[in-house]
């Protein structure tokens, strides 16, 4: 395995080494990171390893955000909680969300069709069950959060983002793309799988001591939406899409903030 790991790395070019996180940070949020240069589909795939570092890094960002907060003595821990909501999606620029509302008009609207769903995706407007699934899950996520909030801001609000974007990667390197020509075949067509997979590991093994009884709980969570939500793209469209993928992300920080509010 690590001898995979080490091969991985020998292959990729001159200065990689940094221009990995920028891409990898620069396609998921929008952190003002230092631009990595011109990119490509290939460098996408070599750098979706990455994703779940992100996820880390957006974690850190919430956690220490609404532990000021709450250290702050707000009165109104609803208004802290939206605000680190407000900074979350900030952080992300929506991308996910616009992939969730895009799927969820796609879904009800395309009537069981693969071609008329693939076209409503592509349709840059909302209809009402895209802003519909929106306003449910920023519902659940601020709700969540503000339960979490007045528990003490534990840890879990770092590590969901991770456990979504790892799901990310596990959904990249297992599932084919729904359109051959699109960036998710590209992108699937030069993840290093090996490398993939380790990182899908260490960010388990990573997550655990942290999340401690609650662990077990969020992975199982994470699993069951991601077989059934992976089960739903392959029956409606055959792989994932760009809008699908952030749907399942956005989809797994809901869940996840409500299953710890229910173990916390």
């Amino acid at each position: 395995m690590w001898r995979a790991f080490l091969g991985h790395l020998k292959k990729l070019p001159p200065g990689n080494f940094l221009r990995c996180p920028l891409i990898a940070g620069r396609f998921l949020t929008r952190l003002p990171l230092p631009d990595p240069g011109p990119v490509s589909g290939p460098d996408f795939g070599r750098c979706a390893v990455l994703f779940p570092l992100v996820g880390l890094v957006l974690g850190s960002i919430v956690w220490g955000l609404s532990g000021l907060l709450t250290a702050a003595g707000i009165p109104d821990l609803g208004m802290a909680a939206a605000l680190v909501l407000v900074v979350w999606v900030g952080l992300t620029g929506g991308l996910h969300l616009d992939g969730l509302a895009d799927t969820a008009d796609a879904w009800i609207g395309g009537l069981g069709n693969r071609n008329r769903t693939l076209e409503i995706m592509r349709d840059p407007g909302s209809g009402p069950f895209g802003v519909l699934a929106l306003i449910l899950a920023l519902l659940c996520k601020w709700t969540a959060l503000s339960a979490l909030m007045t528990a003490g801001a534990p840890a879990s609000l770092i590590w969901i983002p991770v456990l979504a974007r790892a799901q990310l990667l596990v959904l990249i390197l297992t599932t084919p793309s729904a359109r051959p020509e699109g960036l998710g075949a590209e992108v699937r067509a030069h993840v290093p799988p090996t490398l993939a997979w380790i990182w899908v590991v260490v960010t388990l093994a990573a997550s655990a001591p942290f999340l401690g009884a609650q662990w077990f709980g969020l992975v199982v969570a994470a699993a069951v939406l991601f077989l059934l939500w992976r089960r739903s793209m392959m029956a409606r469209l055959g792989g994932f899409s760009g809008d699908t993928a952030g749907a399942l992300v956005e989809l797994s920080e809901t869940l996840l903030l409500v299953v710890a509010v229910f173990l916390a």
